[in-house]
Order: structure tokens, then sequence, then C-alpha cells
């Protein structure tokens, strides 16, 4: 009979060896953020707070007069911190640690403290948000049917008092207490809306009038952004003006391979202005132009994630078209600054969000290809239906009412982006 060797040490061992420099890394950057808690360093004034450094490095996000500043340091823990796990590439298996501890949230008096409901908040730029919402001192209730959200992008606040994950879908009424609604449940990407164009559309108009209800029946402000707070503002389509200023009506085809998406949010906008104008419900409403950052899909089928992806990976890196129909590309903390603005004054007409320095797609395919360093080269195929040629936003009404433009360098925010995916992969989570 032969024998059976029983390999459990050796694999215990190599896991205990794994496990402890994990731990080891973990400890290390816990402390070092548990000493600045313990200091003080993280009690900030979000009242007047410096914004750039002396070399015009951005240290700190938000405005003083929504009361929204932060320390970057401080949300780059949160996005770029150790992972709550372990992942063995070799036995592709991953260990959950169950230490849970929070960063500091300001203490707010229960006259300034709101109640904020944001719907698509486990998505992309819902997840930053709500970052940003619970370190001003908040509480927030997300809700999510995780069709493109994850519970990754803001399973660090469960469990906190001051914050509520509930897995529900915007299309079925839901039943709350709330201040505000930021309203940015919906796919928006490609590849997530065409795959149901139905329950995309269900979404956009059946999701905005049961939220718009419950702002009427409770009395709460809110904000419906035009793209569901992830990419472009879809209201425009493939615009004959340039920069597209708010004034502009759009030009959409009502029914092609985008139309789900561009008709859903065109219709969202008119339910909330007959909201407005009927029940008086208090709205606002923001056209949001092309957003990356930490926290994207890395399958979601656009420009940005597909190119670090690709650049990542060492592969070429595919551009639809001629690669010369351009975008204007903002960085996600400038976007969720602008919600916050708009969530706090009294403008109602609609408000663009987006950066004006316009790039073309082949010239960010080179700023990606030079950041990672990469040997991939730029291939290119043909462009899909209805892609629009140019988008760049007129933010004139934005710096006038918000007093808001954005503030961050594309290549500082490429940067953390590319940064971010890389933790991804070495984690294996993508």
């Amino acid at each position: 009979m032969g024998t059976i060797v029983n390999d459990t040490d050796s694999t215990e061992s190599k896991s205990n060896k794994l496990t402890s420099s994990n731990n080891d890394k973990l400890k290390g950057i816990e402390d070092l953020y548990t000493d600045k808690i313990r200091d003080g360093q993280w009690f900030w004034n979000t009242n007047a707070e410096q914004i750039f450094s002396e070399d015009s490095t951005i240290v700190a996000v938000g405005h003083a007069s929504a009361k929204s500043i932060v320390p970057l340091e401080l949300l780059r823990y949160i996005y770029l911190q150790p992972h709550d796990r372990i992942y063995d590439p070799n036995t592709h298996t991953i260990s959950y640690l169950q230490t849970r501890t929070y960063l500091p949230v300001k203490s707010l008096p229960p006259k300034e403290k709101k109640r904020i409901l944001v719907t698509g908040g486990a998505g992309f730029v819902g997840s930053h948000l709500v970052d940003r919402l619970m370190l001003m001192g908040h509480e927030v209730i997300v809700i999510d049917n995780f069709f493109t959200g994850r519970k990754n992008n803001v399973g660090h606040w469960i469990g906190h008092p001051n914050f509520e994950l509930i897995r529900h879908d915007v299309v079925d009424p839901f039943l709350i207490e709330v201040d505000q609604i930021y309203h940015l449940a919906c796919p928006a990407s490609p590849p997530h809306y065409q795959y149901n164009p139905i329950k995309t559309v269900k979404t956009s108009v059946m999701g905005t009038i049961n939220m718009l209800g419950l702002a009427k029946r409770v009395k709460a402000r809110f904000l419906l952004t035009s793209t569901s707070g992830m990419y472009i503002s879809y209201v425009y389509g493939d615009p004959e003006e340039h920069p597209q200023a708010e004034t502009y009506w759009g030009n959409v085809n009502p029914i092609g391979p985008r139309a789900c998406y561009d008709e859903g949010k065109r219709v969202a906008e008119t339910l909330t202005y007959a909201y407005m104008n009927q029940d008086c419900v208090d709205v606002r409403v923001a056209r949001i132009f092309n957003t990356f950052g930490p926290r994207m899909n890395a399958n979601d089928g656009r420009v940005v994630s597909n190119f670090i992806m690709q650049a990542l990976k060492g592969e070429d890196l595919t551009i639809y078209g001629d690669g010369y129909q351009t975008r204007s590309f903002q960085y996600v903390h400038d976007l969720v600054d602008g919600l916050i603005l708009l969530m706090n004054t009294d403008y109602k007409e609609p408000i663009n969000l987006g950066n004006p320095d316009e790039y073309t797609i082949r010239e960010f395919a080179e700023l990606i290809i030079n950041e990672v360093n990469t040997s991939s080269k730029i291939t290119t195929l043909p462009a899909p239906k209805d892609d629009p040629k140019k988008r760049r936003p007129d933010i004139t009404r934005a710096e006038q009412i918000l007093g808001w433009k954005p503030r961050w360098p594309v290549k500082q925010g490429i940067e953390e982006t590319v940064k971010y995916f890389q933790r991804q992969l070495e984690a294996g989570l993508i």
C-alpha cells in the first residue's frame, strides 16, 4: 500500500508566513494612522483648510462654504488602504481579516447633522460621495441593487453607527425619513445599460418617480445626476454645439443603441422639474461629464479603465475610431465637490459639472502609456454607432453660481487611478 503524504504542515507554514507578512504591513500602516488619530491630526477645520501645498500639489478637497473640506491623505487611506483580505496567488485563495476600525468623522450638533440617502451609493461616484458625507459627520443611507455597484466600495463603513447599507432596486418604492436624496442609481456604461435596455429605461423613469415621490412625502431636497454619477452627460447626445452649455437641448438618436440611457435621463430631468412645478419638490440637477478615478469598474468598457487595464497588462491600447474625437476628463474628487456644493445651494436650474480642458482620445492613451511606463502600442478599431465626436462642458454657470471649477490636474488624477488598479490587481480583485 502506498504512503499518503500529508502536506498540511507545509501548506499551513506557507499560509502563516503570508499571513504574518501581510499583517505586519497592515499593522505598520494602521499604527501610523492610529498615531495620527491619537495626536489629533485628523481633526481638521472644515471651514478653513489649505487646499494646495506650497508646490501647488492638492492636499485637501472640498469647499468651506459647504463645510465639506477633508484632508486628501484621509481619503487616500480609504481607497488606497491595505485590503481587509490576504490573497495567495499560488493557491488563488482569500483569507479575510476580522479587525474593524473606522476613521474619525466630524461630530456635528443635531441641528447640522443630516440624514442623507444616496441611491447607487455602492457605485463608482456614489461611494466617493458616501466617503465625503460620512467624514463630514452626516448619517448616510445607501441603497443599491449591486448590478454595477460593489459592497467593497463602501465596506469600510459597514457597522459604523452613522452608516446603513440596504440592498434595494429603485424601480420598487422605498420608504424612509431623510433630509436629502442624491439620486445616482442607474447603470452608466454601454455594456451595462445595453445589457437590458428595458430595465435601464425603467430605472431612469420608475426609479426617479419613486425617489421624487419619497422627496415629496418627507420634504427632502432632491438632487438628480443626469449621468447617474458616472461618466458623460448623455442628455446632450452627440452635440452640435461646442462647448455644451446648460441651455443646449441636445442631439439624441431616440432609437439608437444608446437611446435607452439617453432618453431615460432626459425623461428623468422632465420628471424632476414636473415634481418641482406641480408639487413644490425642492430639486437640483447636475449634468456630469466624463469622470474618472479609483473604484471605476475595470470591465465597464470605458476609455480610462480600458486604457489603464490594457497598459498594466502590457497589451496594446484599443482606440475606437481614429482617436481624434475629444473628451473632457474630470477627477472624481472634483465632481464630489460640485455635487455637495449644488445640493447646498438654492439654485434649481441644471448645472454642468465637468472639466473644460479638452483631450483627444489618442492624447489620453499616450498619457496613460507614459504613466504606466509600458511598451504598449495604440491600435484602432471602428467607432461605435452614435459615438460623439466632441464633448466639452461650458462650466460658466457652475463657476458663477457655485464658485466651483476643477482643481485636479488630469495627470495627478491618472497617477492615483493607476495606483488603485495596480493594488486591485495585486489583491486578486480584478
